[in-house]
């Protein structure tokens, strides 16, 4: 396997990264609407709140996946990054201010105790969750099936070129896959009425994610896939078919390792289709960006293969620890009462 080869499988490996902790984190964000519906307000509040905290001590740790595999991709392949970022500009550009609010939403929410800014800040955090899902998938799945690239690298199609069937299936895709990865994460969680209810929600989404999610592997397969990749679909098949039976049983431990297989294993079966290919031209395949052609020199390669092997397990350590350290469960018995700044007039 020469450099090129082995930094196309790491780039893999930080979107995998990527996917499946993010994935949870914005799974969180899309269904605390859902979780904060309660007849008494300031027990809904309290429920939103448990349900944010599950992710509270770990959400900025997993967006650093995305800087990492974006620094990768730059330094490794730079024509890919340049022809990615520029042709994908709208979309990206979409990503990135979804997250912006997500992130403002989730630091400052909590600190005003006015329950119209924080109802602002869950319509914040709700958008920087379904968007960014949707997008991904939609970006994905084009950068699969191939975009229209001239002979200077350039991407000619426009933004709504890039919205076709295969494109929106896979961006419906992302986010059915999300939000039950984010339900089970919630349900490994939080105890109490809580969790009752993220066991309920998991086994509600279950079934559509196995539909739309085994229709776009399968279409992926057929249309780009290589033999080798058809053990990937199965996985995630049988991955997401566990997960109906596992949050049926209240097994959210199980559950969600198998929600994680499945994510992962989505996230191979696109780069495994792409490969040799990291942007596939539909203009004219000699126009397609390959893992040769986008490349960087080999000493740049090498240098940071080094640096890779001795940082990562350096990073990957500490969040590991990271989870193992805010392991416990968390209630609505153990939130306290509000404590920000009040936005109401001096009497």
């Amino acid at each position: 396997m020469g450099l090129q080869e082995i930094w196309f499988v790491a780039i893999a490996f930080l979107f995998v990264g990527y996917f499946v902790l993010e994935g949870f984190d914005f799974g969180v964000g899309m269904l605390m609407p859902v979780f904060g519906r309660h007849a008494n307000a300031e027990i809904g509040e309290k429920r939103r709140r448990a349900v944010l905290n599950t992710i509270g001590p770990v959400w900025d740790g997993n967006e650093v996946w995305l800087i990492t595999a974006g620094g990768a991709l730059f330094a490794a392949f730079p024509e890919w990054y340049a022809t990615l970022f520029s042709g994908f500009y709208l979309p990206l550009l979409l990503i990135l201010v979804a997250l912006i609010v997500r992130i403002c939403a989730i630091e400052y929410r909590g600190k005003i105790d006015d329950p119209v800014w924080r109802r602002r800040c869950d319509l914040g955090i709700g958008i920087g969750s379904w968007v960014p899902s949707v997008l991904w998938g939609v970006a994905f799945a084009n950068i699969i099936s191939g975009v229209a690239i001239n002979e200077d690298k350039k991407v000619t199609a426009g933004f709504f070129d890039l919205l076709g069937p295969y494109a929106l299936l896979g961006g419906a895709t992302m986010a059915l896959v999300f939000a039950l990865h984010g339900a089970v994460f919630i349900a490994l969680k939080t105890s109490g009425d809580v969790h009752e209810d993220a066991v309920k929600m998991a086994v509600r989404l279950s079934v559509p994610a196995v539909v739309v999610g085994g229709g776009f592997a399968l279409w992926t397969q057929l249309a780009y896939g290589k033999n080798r990749t058809w053990i990937l679909v199965g996985l995630a098949a049988v991955a997401l078919i566990a997960v109906v039976a596992l949050t049926a049983r209240v097994r959210e431990g199980w559950a969600f390792v198998f929600t994680t297989i499945a994510v992962a294993a989505v996230v191979v079966l696109l780069f495994g289709s792409l490969f040799p290919n990291v942007m596939p031209s539909t203009t004219d395949a000699a126009f397609s960006l390959t893992i040769d052609n986008a490349s960087s020199s080999p000493y740049t390669l090498k240098v940071m293969t080094w640096a890779a092997a001795f940082m990562a397990p350096i990073v990957i350590g500490y969040q590991a620890w990271t989870y193992w350290v805010f392991r416990q469960r968390i209630s609505t018995a153990q939130i306290p009462d509000s404590i920000g700044l009040s936005l109401g007039r001096p009497s």
